[in-house]
């Protein structure tokens, strides 16, 4: 099922830089989301108010669980 939008002609212009001759405005749109959501979680997982280093937290977990022998 399909749905009509309105958008300013300058906003299809931008829209249409992100796909080929072969890509559907769908397409385009779709892959902006997927992009999107995927720097939504690199922000939440790297926000630097809980973030730590990856050595650190090696260090950390080992601690916690250490390898058994």
């Amino acid at each position: 099922m399909s749905t009509t939008i309105q958008l300013d002609k300058k906003t299809k212009e931008l829209i249409s830089t992100f796909g080929t001759k072969e890509d559907t405005y769908d397409d385009i749109i779709k892959r902006i989301y997927k992009l999107a959501v995927k720097e939504q979680l690199r922000e939440f997982l790297m926000s630097s108010k809980e973030y730590i280093p990856i050595d650190k937290a090696i260090k950390e977990a080992e601690k916690r669980w250490p390898k058994s022998k």
